[in-house]
C-alpha cells in the first residue's frame, strides 16, 4: 500500500491541494479502517485492487466525500452523496462560536435553516446533550440524509427536520439559530470538485452571493429569543455587504473569523 499510495499522491496533485490525504482517505475506505489504523498499522499490506476505481473517479474530480459517502464534522460523522453540500472545515467556525456564547450550558432550542445532511444541528446537539432543535432545507434529498445521519448519531428522538424556505412560517423563537446559505456568486469560478458535483442551489446566490442574505437576514429577529443568537457563515470577502444587509433589517451584527483569520459568520445577536 505504501507505493500505490505514493503513486496515487503524484496522480491527484493535478486535481486535489490535498493529494496524499486524498489517496488515504480513499485508501482506508477500501480495507474498512480508519485513515489513523491505515497509517499504523496497514502501510506494508498488499494494495487492494478495489482501490483502482476509486482513485480513478477522484482523478476526475468527484469529491472524496462522495466517493466514500462519509465527512467528518466537528465531533461527528455524516454520511453524505450527490444531491447534498459536503461540509467544510471552515463552518465549524460557527460551532466555536456557539460554543463561546453558550459555555457548557448550551442552548435549549436550536434552529439550523439550510441545513443540508443535518450538519450544524447534528454537531450542536453533539455537543449540548440537553439540547433540540429543527433543521429546515428547501431539498428533499438533503433532508432524506439529514434524518438518516439524525438516526446514525442516536440524535432523531432530539432533532426534528423539515421542508422549507429558510424560517418563512416558524413561528417559533429559538436560543441558537445556524446557518450556511449559498453565497457563491453566479459568475465565480469554482475548482472542478465543486461546480460538477455539488448542487448548485446550495453554492450560487444571485450575481454577488448576496440573494440568500436579502430573504434569510430579515427572518431572524422574530425568531430569535431574548438572549440567544444567530450566526450565519459568510465569505470572505463579503463582510461589508452582508453588515449592510443585515444592518437594514435592524439587526446587532459583528463579523467573527475563521481559524485563516477570514471573516467567516456573521452573529446577531437577541
Amino acid at each position: 500500500m505504501r507505493a500505490v499510495l505514493n503513486d496515487a499522491a503524484r496522480e491527484l496533485a493535478a486535481v486535489s491541494p490535498t493529494p496524499r490525504l486524498d489517496a488515504e482517505l480513499l485508501m482506508a475506505h477500501v480495507i474498512g479502517a480508519s485513515r489513523e489504523q491505515l497509517l499504523l498499522r496497514h502501510l506494508d499490506d498488499p494494495a487492494p485492487p478495489d482501490f483502482d476505481p476509486l482513485l480513478a473517479r477522484r482523478r476526475a474530480h468527484e469529491p472524496v466525500a462522495y466517493i466514500t459517502g462519509r465527512r467528518a464534522f466537528w465531533t461527528i460523522e455524516l454520511a453524505v452523496g450527490p444531491g447534498v453540500l459536503i461540509p467544510r472545515p471552515d463552518s465549524e467556525t460557527l460551532i466555536e462560536a456557539a460554543v463561546a456564547h453558550f459555555g457548557a450550558a448550551g442552548p435549549a432550542r436550536v434552529l439550523d435553516l439550510g441545513t443540508g445532511p443535518g450538519t450544524l444541528l447534528l454537531a450542536a446537539l453533539a455537543q449540548w446533550p440537553g439540547a433540540t432543535g429543527l433543521g429546515i432545507d428547501a431539498s428533499a434529498t438533503a433532508l432524506e440524509y439529514a434524518r438518516a445521519n439524525a438516526e446514525a448519531l442516536g440524535l432523531a428522538e432530539r432533532a426534528t427536520f423539515q421542508l422549507g424556505d429558510w424560517a418563512a412560517g416558524v413561528t417559533e423563537r429559538f436560543d441558537l439559530i445556524l446557518a450556511n446559505p449559498p453565497y457563491i456568486g453566479t459568475d465565480e469560478a469554482l475548482p472542478a470538485s465543486v461546480a460538477d458535483y455539488e448542487p448548485a442551489a446550495a453554492l450560487y446566490a444571485g450575481p454577488a452571493g448576496l440573494d440568500a442574505y436579502r430573504v434569510l437576514l430579515p427572518q431572524l429577529s422574530a425568531r430569535l429569543a431574548p438572549g440567544g443568537v444567530a450566526l450565519v457563515e459568510i465569505g470572505a470577502r463579503q463582510s461589508a455587504a452582508v453588515g449592510a444587509i443585515a444592518a437594514e433589517a435592524g439587526l446587532k451584527a459583528s463579523i467573527l473569523q475563521d481559524l485563516g483569520e477570514r471573516d467567516r459568520v456573521l452573529r446577531c445577536d437577541g
